[in-house]
């Protein structure tokens, strides 16, 4: 391999991540869907034309769809067949390297000087893909068909001609066609912006370059991966995390793994965990091992986005798993709520060779929520689509980010007043949930609270989440977050789902409405050890009542502002830590 020096080999990884990050911005800003626009449920990349490696992925764009565009256009290749310029396959399978229905990706063929040379791919959340309730989270679904349109690699243009028959199967299959028609060109618009980007880059460095560049980029990713993993102490770890249900049967789903560190090696083993579920929760195994993909990334964030850094990780195919669907499973949770829990399990599993490099639980969903009906002021359908932040955990750092994105990604929530104005909702209340994170020398991160009502018409409400049987758990002897929780106001009666997180199909009429709290993060370290001044400051904030520091964190607060007793404080800790030992 032709070694680069350094100067060219910056210049041209940085040009390869402009390309991606500007397909990012031209989706985000033509998309039609506040959730791609605002929320930035999206992601483009440069992928090898023989094998369908990452070469670069847009900085915008969401961890978990690293691994997964991989696998779809790994799909494309293999079924495309005498492909030319200006074809764009799309594709929403989620067998064919897919998440779920309603992450539809569009793979083209990038030709430089007539000869394929890469693929371009990029991933958009559509708020609705058809299926049995508004927005595709079924939470009752018991095959893939009644979560959507399933769409294998078909193309939806042909040498740059759109194929109006393809395009009338899939709007005649879906709620409200007209926005999906302004994702779809805001989705070829990108690629189309990747392609003129990729070939000014061509152009000025010349196709050797490059490619030379492109390969070495890749060896170094695995060199530096490398070197983090050779720093882990070799043995065997095992963890352990949970799902609340799969939404029809009210057991727990668990995801055992098994982690086996060798030399400079990381092998998973998922094997022991839950067999294939009845419900939503199954994963398809793309996304099984691109949630393995994104928790390496968090606990190694320094190396850079290539398919070089996956290399030292092996994942056994866990078949006979609900980490391992095949179809009719249905999937629609594996995207956000499953991916996020194997992400959890692996964190959980490193942090007993690495604790101090490690953090406790996220909040760990998403909380999907869809508000699905008719406007009868507007005279049109709607599709509202919502994923609200929660408590990031503790760790050796500090305390854990309040109000953080979901463990697979870097989206935010969509302003509601964006959505106020959009949807017959009106946001009452949207705030911080004080106090949900677990207590520890670093505590948790809070999760929000937020509530919303119907103001005119009919809808149907559904919500696909989790961690509300389970709060995310502490590290290191810190507590538990608080758990997810979700009511329901139907004409003035209280609902909770038996699913604890998961339900679909609610009929709400104009006035009820929904209040959700997001999970708190898990604390990290023994709450004695947290330092009493930063319970005070917390307790001034308003986070915490005295009889919660005095609980939580055995501080003694007087008065009002409350003030640190340090002498009673200290004494009742120790009182504290004599009765834990004996």
């Amino acid at each position: 391999m032709q070694r680069m020096d350094p100067v060219t080999l910056v210049v041209v990884q940085n040009g390869l991540q402009q390309v991606a990050s500007e397909m990012d911005l031209t989706f985000q800003r033509a998309a039609f869907s506040p959730v791609i626009s605002e929320a930035f449920d999206r992601s483009d990349g440069i992928y090898d034309r023989e094998r369908g490696d990452v070469i670069a992925q847009g900085e915008l764009g969401l961890p978990i769809f690293v691994g997964v565009m991989q696998f779809t256009t790994r799909a494309v290749i293999a079924e495309a067949r005498d492909v030319k310029p200006g074809d764009v396959f799309i594709v929403n399978d989620p067998y064919f390297g897919g998440t779920h229905l309603m992450d539809v990706k569009m793979v083209k063929p990038f030709f430089y000087r007539g000869r394929l040379w890469a693929w371009l791919s990029n991933t958009g959340h559509w708020p609705d893909t058809g299926g049995s309730v508004p927005g595709g989270f079924s939470a009752h679904a018991t095959e893939v068909q009644q979560e959507g349109l399933r769409l294998p690699p078909v193309r939806l243009f042909r040498e740059g001609v759109l194929q109006d028959d393809i395009l009338a199967i899939i709007l005649s299959n879906i709620r409200v066609p007209e926005e999906r028609v302004g994702d779809i060109k805001a989705q070829t618009a990108a690629l189309t912006v990747g392609e003129r980007r990729l070939t000014a880059l061509l152009d000025r460095y010349g196709d050797p370059v490059v490619t030379a560049c492109i390969g070495e980029l890749r060896a170094r990713s695995e060199q530096m991966m490398r070197a983090h993993i050779a720093k882990i102490p070799d043995g065997v770890y095992r963890s352990e995390a949970f799902l609340d249900s799969d939404g029809i049967d009210p057991d727990p789903l668990v995801i055992r793994l098994t982690l086996k560190k060798e030399k400079t090696d990381l092998f998973f083993d998922f094997s022991e965990s839950s067999p294939p579920c009845r419900g939503p929760l199954n994963s398809v195994i793309a996304t099984t091992k691109a949630a393995v993909y994104l928790a390496i990334k968090h606990v190694f964030p320094d190396v850079p986005i290539n398919a070089g850094c996956f290399e030292p990780l092996h994942i056994a195919e866990p078949e006979g798993t609900f980490l391992y669907a095949r179809y009719p499973r249905p999937v629609s949770g594996c995207a956000a709520e499953v991916s996020s829990r194997i992400a959890e399990a692996v964190f959980a599993a490193l942090a007993r060779a690495i604790p101090g490099r490690l953090f406790a639980a996220p909040a760990g969903t998403s909380g999907n929520l869809t508000v699905g009906g008719y406007d009868p002021l507007k005279e049109r359908h709607y599709i509202m689509y919502f994923f609200s932040g929660g408590g990031y955990g503790g760790s050796f750092e500090g305390d854990g980010l309040t109000n953080g994105c979901s463990t697979i990604g870097i989206s935010k929530t969509q302003p509601v007043e964006v959505l106020e104005q959009r949807y017959p909702l009106l946001f009452e209340q949207y705030a911080l949930r004080e106090g949900s994170g677990g207590a520890g020398a670093a505590r948790g991160g809070f999760g929000v609270d937020y509530r919303l009502r119907l103001r005119r018409g009919e809808a149907t409400l559904s919500f696909m989440m989790d961690h509300g049987r389970f709060g995310p758990p502490g590290l290191l002897g810190g507590g538990d977050g608080a758990p997810n929780d979700i009511a329901v106001d139907l004409g003035g009666r209280e609902y909770r789902s038996p699913h604890w997180s998961k339900d679909e199909g609610l009929h709400l009429t104009e006035g009820d409405g929904v209040q959700v709290r997001s999970p708190g993060g898990g604390g990290y370290g023994s709450p004695l050890d947290r330092a009493p001044e930063l319970v005070e400051r917390d307790a001034r904030r308003g986070y915490y009542t005295a009889e919660e520091a005095r609980a939580r964190f055995a501080v003694l607060l007087r008065g009002e502002p409350p003030v640190l007793d340090r002498e009673a404080t200290a004494a009742l800790r120790a009182e504290r830590r004599r009765e834990a030992r004996s």
